[in-house]
């Protein structure tokens, strides 16, 4: 196997792609989002010490983030995920975003981006709804858990109230306005065979008509990790060109892009400023 190039060579070599690139396709996993304050999930520990209740009663990520609960015990369900919809709604994008936002105003085709998650920053940060596919669904998005529809609508009327100390939510539960069950986010969860793709679709066939007029797409990958590889297989399809950015799992093969080992922002960063070396590295 090619050894890796040094992070310096690396730069080079991914900053010369964005300069000829005519479209930017954006795939990201939950390490995107580090950088903005939100916490990762990377094992048991990690998911424990954003909730330290869940711990109390020996309920791992998987556990919990399982539509079983919204029909057993949906005030837990509802704890975990309007703590999560009340972060997501209170975080700031970093500035990662903003100059992925700025690099695809300056290429032909502009960007477009996958993303396996939930949590809205893309749009948040200012992509265009339509130019982003979210592979696991959205948390601002809401369905009934008996399916009584293939209708999803958004969870703005909701404004969850959380006790940290059960993480059970307080207020009342958004309901389906067709059954009067209570709803759910539409969400891909755990041994999920009731989870609404409808949206979801249609991104892909959004995305897929994208792909289709870009000639030299290039990949620009954050955050993705190995645990759940959707994100990264779905990114090395789309090489040659892929730039891979994350703090450890860097690996990729020479003919399919780079590898550039550290956090989303710092590393954006680096490369804007070889793109324009007028700015300022902070």
């Amino acid at each position: 196997m090619t050894p890796p190039l040094n992070i310096d060579a690396a730069l080079d070599q991914a900053a010369s792609w964005l300069r000829t690139a005519d479209g930017l396709l954006i795939t990201a996993g939950a390490g995107m989002g580090v950088d903005s304050g939100l916490p990762d999930f990377r094992g048991p520990e990690g998911f424990w010490r954003a909730y330290p209740a869940l711990r109390d009663r020996g309920l791992s990520f998987e556990d919990v983030a399982n539509p079983a609960h919204f029909i057993d015990d949906p005030t837990l369900a509802w704890g975990f995920y309007g703590h999560r919809l009340a972060l997501y709604r209170a975080t700031v994008p970093h500035e990662g975003f903003s100059i992925l936002l700025r690099w695809s105003m300056q290429v032909e085709r502009g960007a477009f981006v996958f993303t396996s998650n939930v949590d809205g920053q893309f749009q948040k940060a200012g992509f265009a709804d339509d130019r982003v596919a979210e592979c696991h669904g959205t948390i601002h998005a809401l369905q009934c858990t008996r399916v009584c529809t293939n209708q999803t609508w958004s969870a703005s009327g909701f404004a969850p109230i959380v006790d940290e100390e059960t993480a059970r939510v307080m207020n009342d539960m958004p309901l389906c306005p067709r059954c009067g069950c209570i709803a759910r986010p539409n969400i891909l969860m755990f041994g999920d065979y009731d989870w609404i793709e409808r949206r979801t679709r249609e991104q892909y066939l959004r995305l897929d008509q994208w792909l289709r007029s870009v000639k030299r797409v290039v990949v620009v990958e954050l955050g993705a990790g190995t645990a759940l590889p959707t994100v990264r297989r779905f990114s090395e399809r789309h090489g040659p060109r892929v730039i891979r950015i994350n703090p450890r799992d860097t690996e990729i093969a020479a003919q399919v892009g780079v590898g550039i080992a550290g956090r989303a922002a710092q590393t954006l960063r680096l490369l804007d400023a070889r793109l324009n070396p007028a700015r300022t590295i902070h």
